[in-house]
């Protein structure tokens, strides 16, 4: 009888012991595979992945910004200055001759040395997509956007 007791309670431990393992390991996994969150530019709002990236996105072609999209952006402050990285996809089979300049604006919105930002050439290959990176040119920006803007064939046609 008291083998019986001593097995008990030896199988008991033993169910207890494997539940706490699988319980961890469940937790552990769950936590492994979530992505830290990305945020919008404020450094205090964050975004989720339904989340409409392109409202930083800026074309002024109706055609071009059917045919670009923006499908992640992450940002950072980087010794006080914003840092920002966004994942321009291109939907057209065809590549693309662009250029691109990055938008820096404060918290009430105003823009912030908008005449200092340069505009840096991307070809954009065939249903390609790219990094886009920027860092902002003073500690005061809180947010931004980045405009895009076709290259005219007859602008690179010698």
């Amino acid at each position: 009888m008291l083998n019986s007791k001593k097995s008990k309670t030896t199988s008991q431990k033993f169910a207890c012991s494997l539940s706490v393992i699988l319980l961890s390991a469940f937790v552990i996994t769950g936590c492994a595979n979530s992505k830290p969150p990305v945020t919008s530019g404020t450094g205090t709002s964050p975004m989720t992945h339904g989340d409409d990236f392109n409202k930083h996105l800026e074309i002024h072609n109706d055609e071009l910004a059917e045919r670009l999209y923006i499908s992640d952006v992450k940002s950072r402050k980087n010794n006080g200055l914003l840092e920002v990285n966004l994942e321009l996809i291109s939907r057209y089979e065809k590549s693309q001759k662009l250029q691109y300049h990055f938008n820096w604006f404060d918290s009430d919105g105003f823009v912030i040395e908008s005449r200092k930002t340069s505009w840096k050439p991307l070809d954009l290959h065939g249903l390609q997509s790219t990094t886009l990176r920027g860092l902002a040119p003073n500690i005061n920006v809180s947010t931004f956007n980045v405009y895009v803007r076709e290259i005219p064939e007859k602008a690179y046609e010698y």
